[in-house]
């Protein structure tokens, strides 16, 4: 009978321990934020937005700020993953030997963003991009690195990237864009993933316009990077001053970002007091916003 108790008291105890380790586990997990991650196929996204805004999908017929746009897309996040940290936005795209062109290695310099390459065929068709997006996203959820991933693309090939990172627990949000007529993504791909909506024209008319749009830019000279950085500092001191400290204390926790609309004013009034557009150029945007937080962190 005392073996018999000598045997309870040391299965109570390992329950006990065992109770304790759980506890604790789950304590941890709830202090671990959650984390997201931003999946974008540059393909669907340059033909959606180009027949949508620039009434054409041939690249070579518009400009797409991608800088600008990729910010808007991590501010839309955030919203909507209010309690959640960007892990990185991933941009995947097509390029021929898989060598990256001016605009791709632009974007890939971006803070936070991975710029993934597949192949572009003697048709200009991308291969091996949905392979590229389903490795990432079931790896990312397999290592619990993220817990949510919106996913801005149409293609039925992604259905099993979706499957792949919702069988390791990740919720995978589809991203569309407003098509003028019909849909442009695929049935499959919204049926399988957690939720889905869709970003209208209003959301992508800053970042994409016609390469003749802007007749300002005919015979202007391109401003130095010094230039429009103390055009950005101007504009921050104008803002400051018509905002007030309060607005400025609840925009400095998202730096390096700006809010979308925020940063939609900055660029236009520094294309009036320029004279030129910065749409499509990401030196000069990036020297506009260095040069308005620059000013706004001095006055913190």
């Amino acid at each position: 009978m005392e073996v018999m108790n000598d045997d309870l008291t040391a299965l109570q105890a390992g329950i006990d321990r065992t109770n304790e380790l759980l506890t604790r586990m789950l304590a941890e997990v709830a202090k671990t934020p959650s984390t997201h991650a931003i999946f974008v196929d540059a393909g669907y996204l340059y033909a959606a937005t180009g027949r949508l805004v620039a009434g054409t999908e041939d690249r070579r017929a518009f400009d797409l700020d991608a800088e600008g746009l990729i910010e808007a897309l991590i501010d839309k996040a955030r919203q909507i993953f209010a309690d959640s940290r960007l892990l990185r936005v991933y941009w995947y795209d097509g390029a021929r030997r898989r060598i990256h062109t001016a605009e791709q290695q632009a974007i890939a310099e971006l803070p936070d963003v991975k710029v993934r390459l597949g192949n572009l065929n003697a048709n200009n068709q991308q291969k091996g991009v949905d392979s590229l997006i389903r490795t990432d996203l079931e790896s990312l959820a397999r290592h619990r690195a993220i817990s949510d991933a919106a996913l801005l693309g149409g293609d039925e090939d992604l259905v099993s990237a979706v499957e792949a990172a919702q069988g390791y627990g990740a919720r995978v949000h589809l991203w569309g864009i407003e098509a003028p007529e019909g849909r442009n993504q695929a049935e499959p791909l919204l049926w399988e993933v957690d939720s889905q909506r869709t970003l209208d024209l209003e959301f992508f008319k800053p970042y994409v316009s016609r390469r003749t749009a802007h007749a300002y830019e005919a015979g202007a000279t391109r401003p130095s990077r010094e230039d429009v950085r103390f055009i950005g500092a101007q504009i921050a001191a104008k803002w400051l001053s018509s905002r007030g400290r309060e607005t400025l204390v609840e925009l400095l926790p998202g730096h390096p970002y700006l809010p979308g609309s925020v940063d939609q004013d900055l660029l236009v009034e520094a294309e009036r007091m320029l004279q030129y557009s910065l749409r499509g150029q990401a030196d000069l945007r990036r020297a506009l916003r260095d040069g308005f937080w620059e000013h706004l962190r001095t006055q913190y």
